[in-house]
């Protein structure tokens, strides 16, 4: 019987092929890529060591056995594991920023990428006064380090509960070279920062409701539980972060939380705070804001 790897000879074959197999497998995406072809790409291009964006020029190239086999495999990886391409790869990409990722954290996709980039503007108005923030359950430290670049005079405290988190985090820091201003500290939640306060607090917490838990697709079990479950409705972590935060903020701090496709959950669970709702490029109302005020 032959294999793949002996009929398959250019890129535009093992891209053809992965693409079928993916669709055949009934893969899940959402870990950078929201689809079968986009997948494949990055996979490929990656295994090849080629530029992420520079697909066309390579099509018709012919591949050695070598390059095959390598292919060959991380596809294979991909259907027969689920892994997310995130994992076998080890990188995730938010917009221009790439940052290194394993099994301790879970892949970077937050809607926050998108405001940091701008600075979170209009509802920070002048970011140059935003002096102390905070990015509360880090994880790989995406945000953090998109934070210190939005923020150039702030110093940053990034918080996470895991410390396999933090060591992946840790990396990240050091690859962007911002050891001197983000502070990596191990805490659950605001329980680790007695005394600090901050004008800024981002938070991209665990939300998924125990009824989505159970229905999650394969690719989403291999990322940690513990940085996606949050109890029967997905506000557990909201809760007490709400509870805490005023003590947490300068008088004219802000807090962001995000919580995903719970909007309707959280309208209904604070029907007293005036929550500002806030629209990202890729998304609509995945975000809230409040100001240190609206919590006291």
């Amino acid at each position: 019987m032959t294999s793949p790897v002996d009929e398959l000879t250019t890129i535009r074959d093992w891209l053809r092929w992965a693409v079928s197999r993916f669709n055949e497998a009934g893969l899940c995406f959402g870990h950078g890529t929201d689809n079968a072809y986009d997948e494949a790409v990055w996979l490929i291009l990656h295994t090849l060591h080629l530029p992420n964006d520079r697909l066309e020029p390579f099509l018709d190239a012919s591949l050695t056995r070598t390059e095959r086999l390598a292919i060959h495999n991380v596809l294979e990886q991909r259907i027969t594991r689920r892994l997310p391409a995130a994992y076998l790869t080890n990188e995730a990409w938010l917009g221009d920023y790439r940052f290194y990722v394993d099994q301790r954290v879970i892949v970077p996709r937050s809607y926050f990428a998108e405001l940091l980039l701008e600075r979170l503007a209009p509802w920070v108005s002048d970011p140059d006064v935003i002096a102390q923030a905070l990015d509360l359950c880090t994880g790989s430290g995406c945000l953090a380090i998109l934070m210190a670049e939005a923020f150039p005079d702030a110093a940053i405290d990034a918080v996470d509960i895991s410390a396999d988190a933090l060591a992946v985090a840790h990396r990240n820091v050091a690859d962007y070279g911002l050891e001197e201003r983000i502070d990596l500290v191990e805490s659950d939640l605001l329980d680790g920062l007695a005394g600090r306060r901050y004008d800024l607090i981002v938070c991209n917490p665990p939300y998924v409701t125990a009824e989505s838990m159970a229905a999650l697709p394969l690719e989403y079990r291999h990322e940690p539980g513990l940085a996606l479950a949050a109890g029967d409705d997905g506000l557990d972590i909201v809760r007490r972060l709400l509870d805490k935060a005023p003590d947490h903020l300068t008088d004219d701090g802000l807090l962001f939380i995000e919580v995903g496709h719970n909007a309707d959950i959280v309208d209904a669970a604070f029907p007293d705070l005036p929550l500002t709702w806030i629209d990202a490029p890729s998304g609509e109302g995945k975000i809230f804001m409040l100001a240190r005020a609206d919590l006291v």
